[in-house]
């Protein structure tokens, strides 16, 4: 049986910081595409896409699958995505809460993070100004859902391929609308695949679509 990956709604913040390096050795360019999330533990080695995440606006219309290639916001020991028993610290905190969560809006440790500092906005992660303006069309700092794709399963998982981000069509059409991009080096389940006359797509989420062509699978694809 499939299993679903785990889905958080979280605030987000742009990354910037253009010209630094990531916690991965990645050199960060401009409109970049990827995502910090605060634990070491999930940090994807330079040029992969081992911990990828699904990050979409709250209304569902654009959504980035993007590679987690650096470690913050505020903290660094901080997978609130795992159950108390796994997390590395802050087990007192709901599954899903992040520490600089429960610190701004509940003054949780003091309305400090793991270094002492005073929390000033309830971030979960931060997102590359690529995926934040392109990916999503994102103005401002905002919520959004997150969903940690490495902790579901499918019946094959593809690297995107191709040097720049994809395009995510809602059906198996270049005529289709955008529902987004797929960034570059991002792990993604696929679930299935269809046809579309000489072209072979594959559903990578709820009516999200990528070309074949441009992924990596590591094992056979059904047919949707």
């Amino acid at each position: 049986m499939l299993e679903r990956p785990l889905t958080y709604r979280l605030y987000a913040t742009r990354e910037g910081l253009v010209g630094g390096t990531t916690s991965s050795g990645h050199r960060i360019t401009e409109r970049d595409h990827f995502v910090a999330l605060p634990s070491t533990k999930t940090v994807s080695s330079k040029g992969r896409g081992t911990f990828t995440v699904r990050v979409c606006r709250t209304d569902g219309t654009r959504c980035e699958y993007a590679p987690v290639w650096d470690v913050g916001p505020w903290n660094e020991h901080d997978d609130y995505w795992n159950p108390a028993g796994r997390r590395a610290a802050f087990g007192s905190l709901p599954q899903g809460v992040p520490e600089a969560q429960a610190a701004y809006q509940d003054g949780f440790n003091g309305g400090k993070d793991e270094h002492g500092r005073t929390v000033r906005n309830p971030a979960g992660l931060d997102l590359a100004d690529g995926t934040f303006w392109d990916g999503l069309g994102l103005n401002g700092s905002s919520y959004v859902d997150v969903t940690f794709l490495w902790t579901g399963s499918a019946p094959a998982t593809g690297v995107v391929t191709g040097g720049a981000p994809l395009v995510v069509r809602t059906s198996a059409s270049n005529d289709a609308p955008s529902a987004g991009l797929a960034a570059d080096s991002a792990q993604v389940p696929i679930e299935c695949s269809v046809q579309d006359g000489t072209a072979r797509w594959n559903r990578i989420g709820p009516g999200h679509y990528v070309p074949e062509a441009y992924l990596r699978a590591d094992a056979a694809v059904p047919s949707c």
